[in-house]
């Protein structure tokens, strides 16, 4: 419980779920690009939380970065509601 009032604390203080698609080169095939999904609550747009994980990627793995691209999207947000167009019933 006290994980989800602390993510809640952060949105409430800035904070977006930021989402980065990180290309790198495999090490054992340099010419062979993969793909990595990182997703985290993070503050636009320096991304501190994103530029302390690609740090630690740059020091700890082997792959070599070829690319990162970032979205965000914020969580909190007015409920959506849409009128329908009609109700169909299917027997």
């Amino acid at each position: 419980m006290s994980r989800q009032r602390d993510d809640l604390g952060r949105q409430l203080d800035g904070y977006r779920l930021a989402t980065a698609e990180i290309v790198y080169h495999m090490p054992d095939h340099p010419g062979l690009l993969q793909t990595f999904i990182w997703q985290h609550l993070d503050i636009a747009p320096h991304y501190p939380e994103l530029r302390r994980f690609l740090d630690f990627w740059v020091k700890n793995i082997d792959g070599k970065l070829h690319s990162v691209t970032v979205g965000r999207t914020t969580i909190l947000t007015p409920p959506r509601y849409t009128r329908a167009a009609g109700i169909f019933t299917l027997h």
